[in-house]
């Protein structure tokens, strides 16, 4: 499809993501050689501030925590803990950047759900990722087919905030760090 989004930026592999959350600060590898489109994209989004002040609308125990809803910013932490919608302000899990990408999860070499990876939410629809992430809360290896992975945790430290993370929390900014010039 020629109208999906194809980011500028182009990932050497090297690049981490540190997300800032009020629960602690949590650091992710990026796979930008595995997944280039997702990474370059997720690099562009953050470094644009996209991602400041959203939360994480989604919470599944045992399967995943999701953020990057743009409409989740426009309730409060209490709110979206107890499934607040409302249409004139958006639904949470509805929102995106205003394009999609293309999917990556067949290209992916090392495309695996494991505990703590970082992945691309989607609708039905193939290639329909944009905005929306999330952290897997243990292995979930029938997403393998469907979803692309593009990270992991750095450390155990930040596997365990991930596991701490609830819906309502959020993410007070993205960071990139270890990028080629």
């Amino acid at each position: 499809m020629s109208d999906l989004y194809t980011p500028e930026y182009v990932p050497s592999g090297a690049e981490k993501a540190i997300f800032h959350t009020n629960k602690g600060d949590i650091t992710v590898q990026l796979a930008g050689k595995d997944a280039p489109v997702h990474v370059g994209n997720f690099i562009e989004l953050a470094e644009k501030g996209f991602y400041e002040g959203l939360k994480f609308h989604r919470y599944e125990p045992g399967f995943v925590i999701q953020g990057g809803c743009p409409n989740s910013r426009e309730y409060s932490s209490e709110e979206l803990a107890r499934g607040a919608q409302d249409y004139s302000r958006g639904i949470p899990g509805t929102g995106g950047p205003g394009y999609s990408i293309k999917g990556e999860w067949l290209s992916n070499p090392h495309n695996e759900h494991k505990d703590g990876t970082l992945a691309m939410a989607r609708s039905q629809m193939p290639d329909s990722a944009g905005s929306q992430f999330y952290f897997c809360l243990g292995a979930q290896s029938f997403l393998d087919s469907n979803y692309t992975v593009f990270g992991a945790p750095f450390d155990e430290e930040s596997l365990k905030i991930i596991h701490t993370l609830a819906k309502g929390d959020i993410i007070k900014s993205i960071e990139i760090t270890d990028k080629e010039a």
